[in-house]
């Protein structure tokens, strides 16, 4: 039962070519602004090995899910290095009898190494936020939830692109990409804005228009209910305990069967399918991002024989 729902988890992730997400520059104007951070002048030890053409495996050494193919391609390609794959976004490796070859690198060794510390860092951290996601995702599948777990904005600066990409990869919901995507108001919001549901959501409205959704952080079904009356489109609740979340979400659903309702606050793995409620359309977690363990991948010039 748990491989076909893992196979079903993969087939659906493999339906959407994600990397078709990021335009061209942007990706080159990101990876261009990381070399410039790892070179800021000299390349000292690109000039002890030179431009002897090698060959570089990658090696996965721990069970994963994979992500970054788009970070890593265009990193050796400004390297004007070649790239073979082994291995999809979104597919699972498990190193059981040793490292599992992932990929295959060609290029002046020099160049090579520019890219190793670079590519690592955003594979490692960008396959273990996937395999969270993924192993999420396999939870709420496993108890036939509908909805979708999501990330927050407790990204890592500068490197939002790649974890969102790595959310969304393993199949979960990445939330809002920043605070232009969707006009959330939260417990600080409201407060600052006189401590009125109401009237901070009618502001919201009138600012963001049509075609931006509303989405209010409230602690009680008091609260929910006024900001729904006011016009909100989705309301977050937040530090609710399953069984206060489990009334609380099925009497506004029944009130306002329209309304998105979001779960979120302290949710971690272990506690995760008894938030998955029928009521509840998204668990939205902070650990899906945040403290997540690295995979371990490295990056390997082989010898020459």
């Amino acid at each position: 039962m748990v491989e076909r729902l893992v196979m079903d988890v993969q087939k659906e992730m493999n339906q959407v070519n994600y990397s078709h997400l990021f335009t061209k520059s942007k990706l080159q104007q990101q990876i261009k602004d990381w070399l410039d951070e790892d070179i800021p002048s000299f390349d000292y030890g690109g000039a002890v090995v030179g431009d002897v053409e090698e060959v570089a495996f990658l090696l996965g050494k721990q069970r994963g899910v994979f992500s970054g193919t788009p970070f890593f391609n265009e990193i050796f390609e400004l390297l004007d290095c070649r790239v073979k794959w082994n291995i999809k976004d979104g597919e699972e490796f498990n190193p059981v009898n040793g490292p599992v070859v992932l990929a295959e690198v060609r290029g002046a060794v020099r160049n090579i190494l520019m890219g190793e510390r670079l590519s690592l860092n955003i594979l490692s951290r960008s396959c273990g936020i996937t395999t969270r996601a993924f192993d999420l995702r396999a939870i709420v599948d496993g108890v036939k939830w509908h909805g979708k777990v999501a990330g927050t904005r407790k990204t890592t600066p500068g490197f939002r692109l790649v974890e969102k990409y790595a959310m969304l990869v393993g199949g979960c919901d990445c939330h809002r990409m920043d605070l232009s995507s969707m006009i959330m108001l939260k417990d600080n919001h409201v407060w600052s804005a006189g401590g009125n549901i109401t009237a901070a959501v009618k502001k919201a409205r009138s600012i963001g228009g049509f075609s931006l959704e509303v989405e209010v952080e409230c602690r009680t079904e008091d609260e929910a209910v006024e900001a729904v009356e006011a016009g909100a489109d989705v309301v977050m609740l937040d530090n609710m305990l399953p069984p206060m979340l489990a009334v609380v979400s099925k009497s506004l659903k029944t009130k306002y069967p329209h309304i998105v309702i979001e779960a979120s606050g302290g949710v971690i793995p272990e506690t995760l399918a008894s938030y998955a409620l029928p009521t509840v359309d998204i668990i939205s977690m902070g650990s899906l991002c945040q403290s997540v363990p690295h995979i371990d991948i490295s990056l390997k010039i082989q010898k020459r024989k």
